[in-house]
């Protein structure tokens, strides 16, 4: 008999497992975080101001995440009900220098963060006299900086009180069962405490094995969460694709959270469109030679959540449903309320865009 194939360890994902999963919007004070979540999620919430704090508690909204496989299966089967997949966004205090220690609104913007599950990261790169900045001027490569060590030390003072609570813990001694898996435990919280201070980096930018993911997890480290870059450009940088400190920002980025995505925009640019109808933003794109972002950012996230989609379909509805990426078709079948009438068309387009994750 040949030797039997060792089953590969599925690679476990860090944060919080599930399909609703949620993001927040932070950045400094005054860098277009709320005008940015009002031009995304079309509403009216939050509040935007040209003073710091105009935000204290969190606002939430869904946003509908494009996609043209949703569109064409509803102009296919032209349902009754459709209900397309939604990525829910929370607009966040801004952060200051110091919120590790409590400035600004320091520990409940911390305690925001941890809420969500991953981060949209607004960097300020335009100039406007009439918008203050919390640090006086306009330097996003500062801003960014910042904001890195303001979560990174959050996290190791989280993790220095956990590895503490385990040090007495472990300190009792024994070679129990328990006391053998609270000591490994104390070591993936020592080799994270290292990372985070010796290396100084994310918790994120490190190729963690699965037991270590499982520990991670559970402490809810904000570094952990996946992170989009968004550079808020004028609308006329925007426009022309330039701006002083983009070559500046992609280094910083390069160099501290190799591997994250930026998206330059304009919010000052969105939210004007959220004023015009559909037809009025086709013209008027068309005519500066621009794109909104906003697409391309609903979607960007989405993915960096891992989250996939899959369909049932029919002449009463189209539905997209979301589901983790790797999921096999019986597991994304039980994301359907139980008893749910699941149309046969639904399965094929559901073995079509899972393919090979398919088990029947």
């Amino acid at each position: 008999m040949p030797p039997k194939k060792a089953a590969k360890e599925e690679k476990i994902m860090l944060g919080r497992p599930g399909n609703n999963l949620k993001s927040g919007i932070v950045g400094l004070a005054n860098v277009g975080k709320s005008t940015l979540f009002q031009a995304i999620t079309k509403c009216s919430l939050g509040n935007p101001a040209n003073f710091p704090y105009a935000t204290i508690e969190p606002e939430e909204a869904r946003v509908v995440v494009p996609d043209e496989r949703y569109d064409w299966l509803c102009d296919h089967y032209k349902p009754r009900s459709q209900v397309p997949a939604n990525l829910t966004v929370y607009d966040i205090a801004g952060l200051t220098r110091g919120a590790s220690t409590g400035a600004g609104l320091g520990n409940a913007f911390l305690s925001h963060i941890r809420a969500v599950d991953a981060l949209f990261q607004v960097v300020r790169c335009f100039d406007d006299a009439e918008i203050i900045h919390v640090e006086g001027d306009v330097d996003p490569v500062r801003d960014l900086q910042i904001i890195n060590d303001e979560l990174r030390i959050k996290d190791i003072e989280f993790v220095e009180k956990n590895l503490d609570a385990l040090k007495k813990l472990t300190g009792r001694g024994g070679q129990s069962l328990e006391m053998k898996k609270l000591k490994e435990e104390q070591s993936i919280v020592e080799s994270v405490l290292s990372w985070l201070v010796d290396e100084k980096k994310d918790v994120r930018k490190k190729n963690w094995g699965n037991k270590e993911v499982e520990i991670i997890n559970q402490l809810q480290l904000l570094t952990a969460k996946p992170v989009i870059f968004l550079i808020n450009l004028s609308e006329k940088d925007y426009i022309r694709q330039k701006n002083k400190n983009l070559p500046k920002i992609k280094a910083w980025i390069d160099e501290h959270c190799t591997g994250d995505i930026i998206i330059p925009l304009s919010v000052a640019f969105e939210e004007r469109l959220t004023r015009l109808t559909d037809d009025e933003v086709a013209a008027e794109c068309k005519k500066l030679g621009v794109k909104s972002a906003i697409g391309k950012i609903v979607v960007t996230m989405r993915a960096a959540l891992r989250l996939a989609s899959f369909f049932t379909t029919g002449p009463d509805e189209v539905r997209q449903w979301s589901i983790r990426k790797g999921t096999k078709a019986p597991q994304a079948a039980g994301v359907i309320h139980t008893g749910a009438c699941v149309p046969v068309s639904g399965w094929l387009s559901m073995r079509l865009l899972i393919g090979r994750e398919c088990r029947f």
